[in-house]
């Protein structure tokens, strides 16, 4: 769930990949500092004759550039839905993938315990006794094989050690490599993962994006249904972007707030919204709109650069048959699709391509701002606490995030990304050749998969966000109040003003025992953020 312009596919994109999430942080912020010029969704479609006469992947990579291109300049209404499933992130494991134990002292037991009830559903679907002497001969073999299982285990412990190693090579292989194996636990809390918490959870964002207006809106929300169980929250966001605001929902972190830090607000937050002013006059001039300009300019030159074959049209009829299958309600406005590009990306393409994407973007701004980036490499201990709190410190760190993620810096820690077996987009046209939905389904690598090359897929992100005309009978926040619908100065909060309310309170002795606790550990800190202008 992101924000509702080009940089939604972006940012969609980047919520599962954690190398550009302060990118796609950076270019959100950006546009919340300036606009652009847009017309609405429905007064400037292509005609379907462009989607259909050529079906190439040359042409459906050309066709999908234009459309892209062309909805910047669009408001739009927009819905978007992310589901979670690992419905499959153990199906199709052979046995060499898996174990019957989860550690490798009760393998051979709880290995000879499965045989063996085996063997009592055969002779109880036979109708006959398991001691039958025709079940000597499988008695004897499951016998036989935990002897020798056994014995191998306990060799292995003695000399797991020792250059000499008296166990057979199957077994020394098995007990070697026992981590790596798929164990009865860990599919155990897959089944329950996917049952008690991924199934039940979906998450969700709706709004509007109306650049001529200067504002965007965006309901954000989680709902959690089990059988005995219904619960949601959603929180309110608007975007001005004239001003360069953006406006929270207030009752959301209000008693946190209060029981935390503030212990005299009451309900002075109640209906109201919390105002954050992005730009604190610390920027250059024009920044905000040299931002997008660079965002789209980077993301032009990336994709001119990405292969052909990536691309090519598909039926709507095969969507049902894509494995997981598709979250029924996020496949039904799939299928009344006339047209769809697909987009297929293997793990490494997928990384690559934001990668070259940050190192265009980040080349651009450091050519156009370079007072920005010569900052980052200079000796910054003149700086006052003060100056490390504004708007210009703040871009300068992500600017040095980006660059150090442009060239790889995070490769080498282990463990802090999932990895991606396969990125596939998809984009739905209508009759007109207008862009009516994208999907984007990630499939996060399974054990599996890694140990062993198998087919087994992991966790299946899918990402469907529609697109449609405004309806203005339509309220931009269902949920809050029809005098609330548009933040002003009567039921807003700023949070500048109010920062700096807050840091007189405490310093006349007031607080709470936690807020005295941080004001007393980072005073300097605290009052610098209150203090900015």
């Amino acid at each position: 769930m992101k924000t509702n312009h080009q940089v939604t596919k972006h940012c969609l994109s980047s919520s599962i990949n954690s190398k550009t999430l302060f990118a796609s942080a950076f270019l959100t912020g950006a546009l919340l500092l300036t606009g652009c010029q847009s017309t609405n969704l429905s007064s400037h479609a292509n005609p379907s004759s462009t989607m259909t006469k050529n079906q190439t992947s040359a042409a459906a990579k050309t066709a999908l550039a234009t459309a892209l291109q062309k909805q910047r300049r669009q408001s739009f209404s927009y819905h978007s839905n992310i589901e979670i499933n690992n419905e499959q992130q153990f199906a199709n494991v052979t046995t060499n993938d898996q174990v019957a134990s989860d550690y490798p002292s009760e393998y051979c037991e709880d290995t000879h315990d499965q045989a063996y009830a085996a063997l009592l559903e055969q002779a109880e679907g036979q109708n006959k006794d398991v001691l039958n002497t025709e079940y000597d001969a499988q008695r004897t073999a499951l016998k036989n094989n935990y002897l020798e299982c056994n014995a191998a285990y306990e060799a292995w412990v003695d000399h797991q050690y020792d250059s000499d190693i008296a166990v057979l090579p199957s077994y020394q292989q098995l007990f070697d490599n026992y981590d790596s194996k798929i164990k009865p636990l860990e599919i155990k809390k897959s089944k329950l993962l996917d049952a008690y918490w991924f199934k039940p959870l979906s998450f969700n964002a709706q709004g509007i994006y109306q650049p001529m207006a200067g504002r965007a809106t965006m309901l954000a929300s989680a709902q959690y249904q089990a059988r005995n169980h219904h619960s949601s929250i959603n929180q309110p966001i608007y975007i001005d972007f004239k001003n360069g605001d953006i406006y929270l929902w207030a009752d959301n972190v209000a008693m946190f707030n209060s029981s935390m830090l503030d212990d005299a607000l009451g309900t002075k937050w109640q209906n109201k919204w919390l105002k954050i002013a992005m730009d604190d006059g610390t920027l250059p001039k024009g920044f905000g709109r040299e931002v997008i300009k660079s965002h789209f300019a980077a993301m032009d030159e990336t994709f001119e650069t990405v292969p052909v074959s990536q691309f090519d049209y598909v039926a709507p009829n095969t969507l049902a048959s894509l494995s997981p299958k598709l979250p029924a309600h996020q496949l039904t406005p799939m299928l009344a699709t006339d047209t769809i590009i697909r987009r297929v990306q293997s793990a490494e393409s997928y990384e690559q391509f934001y990668q070259d994407y940050m190192r265009v973007f980040y080349d651009r701004i450091s050519k156009r701002y370079p007072e920005l980036i010569e900052a980052n490499a200079s000796d910054q201990s003149e700086n006052t606490t003060s100056d490390k709190f504004t708007s210009k410190a703040l871009v300068q760190q992500v600017l040095a995030m980006i660059k150090s993620q442009a060239e790889g810096g995070d490769e080498t820690e282990e463990g802090t990304l999932p990895e991606n077996t396969e990125v596939q987009e998809l984009y739905g046209f209508d009759k007109r050749g207008q862009l009516k939905w994208q999907h984007l389904r990630n499939e996060l690598l399974s054990k599996a998969k890694a140990v062993s090359g198998t087919s087994s897929k992991g966790v299946t992100v899918d990402m469907l966000q529609q697109y449609s005309a405004i309806s203005h009978q339509d309220m931009a926040f269902p949920t809050l109040p029809s005098d609330v619908q548009v933040p002003n100065a009567s039921n807003s909060i700023d949070a500048r003003k109010y920062g700096k309310e807050l840091m007189q309170y405490y310093r006349d002795g007031n607080g709470t025992f936690m807020g005295k606790m941080i004001f007393s550990r980072f005073p300097t800190s605290i009052e610098a953020i209150g203090a900015v202008d």
